[in-house]
């Protein structure tokens, strides 16, 4: 199933971005007093009781012209609606119910989808007692808050969460494998989809953007039966501005979603760049399998080792969690497709891998023997057993005495030990810490 999708919606400068700072626990969007300094949208994944979810801020529209004012704020408000499962309506307790407030209500009201009226910057009694105004837009509950101090956002994200599907392991591991081809626009992604299918199935050119929606095709040739997900190009969020623009963003996060392993693209040419890293990070969080592979790698002159220094580089980048395959490929000339297909299908058993607890006790015991945790206030971290959870991304819970106490590097130690005894290659590991 395709993951949660949450926008935030509402006129500009009401504190949005601020609020989504908050929930991706990053400083991630610009915030400024300065009316419309989100012109982009923003995404990334959010946490809350245990649930995981997408969250669109979609910034608060300034237009060339006044005239066009209203009709851009409800283009945006019904992309968000179009694509959203839960949307955010910001207000702002400082400037009151405004005219284009009550017109962003007017559209709200006629979908089936849930709407959350958040007032922001009730920050005091006064604010409070001011905001009670925003009652007339006629919603049945409203959640004051503060996105500077985060105070009454608890029950919103509460309320949120409880419309988050909890995931369900029976239904990751009965479909048929899902390969989803992610990566910048002009990567190669279409390209590498109508080469593995042998037949022109997308349209493939030099312009950046031609796939606006997600292609699933279903594969079942040569003893292989798994579905590919090909996604229009994550860009950077500055270059962000179209409408349809917006919708493939959306779609290829969603489309990560529903994919077992991520097959992300980079060019061989331009190397890998922040934006890879970003798309990496998002993949990595959402617990997806990946491989990557280096296209258009025929056009890179070539040396001894130059695969062997490029790989080096791409690890450094992707460092801490770099355990993954790395190929270098030609989608055009049909190099090493398949060996990409074979190492996809190869990371989702990994996802997929299952250790008794015997055996995981037993290598965490030797790891343990030759390096010790670390003592604090004079008592030594003391890790009793550890047990798989039963989860779709490989999920390991230590019971020791002192959890709060083991820190990151030991964290990683624990980690890189696991992958080291058993083969989890190209699938991110999360690692829990319990009181015994």
């Amino acid at each position: 199933m395709a993951g949660f999708t949450l926008a935030i919606v509402g006129r500009p400068n009401v504190g949005k971005s601020t609020f989504f700072n908050r929930l991706l626990q990053e400083r991630k969007a610009i915030v400024d007093d300065v009316s419309g300094v989100t012109r982009d949208r923003q995404y990334g994944v959010a946490d809350w009781n245990g649930k995981t979810f997408n969250v669109i801020d979609t910034g608060g529209f300034v237009p060339d012209s006044t005239d066009v004012f209203e009709t851009e704020i409800r283009k945006q408000v019904r992309l968000a609606l179009d694509e959203a499962n839960a949307i955010i309506f910001m207000c702002d307790a400082a400037t009151g119910v405004t005219d284009l407030d009550e017109a962003m209500c007017d559209l709200l009201r006629r979908t089936t989808k849930p709407v959350f009226l958040t007032v922001n910057k009730v920050d005091n009694h006064d604010r409070m007692l001011e905001a009670s105004e925003f009652y007339s837009l006629g919603f049945e509950k409203i959640y004051f808050i503060s996105s500077m101090t985060g105070s009454g956002s608890g029950d919103l994200l509460d309320d949120i969460a409880e419309l988050v599907p909890e995931e369900s392991e029976d239904e990751v591991e009965s479909e048929v494998p899902k390969i989803a081809i992610i990566g910048q626009p002009n990567v190669g992604k279409s390209s590498l989809l109508n080469a593995l299918l042998g037949e022109e199935r997308t349209i493939v050119s030099d312009i950046a953007g031609t796939t606006r929606d997600t292609i699933h095709t279903h594969y079942k040739l040569f003893n292989k039966d798994f579905i590919l997900i090909d996604t229009a190009g994550i860009r950077r969020k500055t270059k962000v501005n179209e409408d349809l623009e917006f919708y493939s963003v959306i779609r290829a996060i969603r489309a990560m979603d529903e994919a077992d392993v991520c097959l992300l693209l980079i060019d061989a040419e331009k190397g890998i760049s922040q934006q890879d890293l970003n798309i990496y990070s998002l993949a990595v969080k959402k617990g997806k399998g990946i491989v990557m592979l280096v296209n258009k790698w025929d056009l890179v002159k070539k040396e001894t080792n130059t695969a062997r220094d490029y790989e080096k580089e791409l690890k450094n980048r992707l460092a801490p969690f770099n355990d993954i395959p790395i190929l270098f490929i030609s989608a055009s000339e049909k190099t090493r497709i398949m060996q990409a297909i074979e190492a996809a299908l190869t990371v989702v058993e990994n996802r997929k891998r299952k250790i008794s607890t015997s055996e995981l006790n037993e290598a965490v015991q030797k790891a343990i023997n030759a390096f010790h945790p670390p003592v604090v206030r004079g008592i030594p971290v003391s890790i009793k057993y550890v047990t798989q959870l039963p989860t779709p991304v490989p999920s390991f819970a230590f019971f020791c005495n002192h959890p709060d106490d083991v820190r990151q590097p030991y964290r990683n130690y624990l980690e890189n030990q696991l992958r080291q005894a058993f083969d989890f290659k190209g699938a991110p590991i999360r690692l829990f810490f319990r009181k015994k």
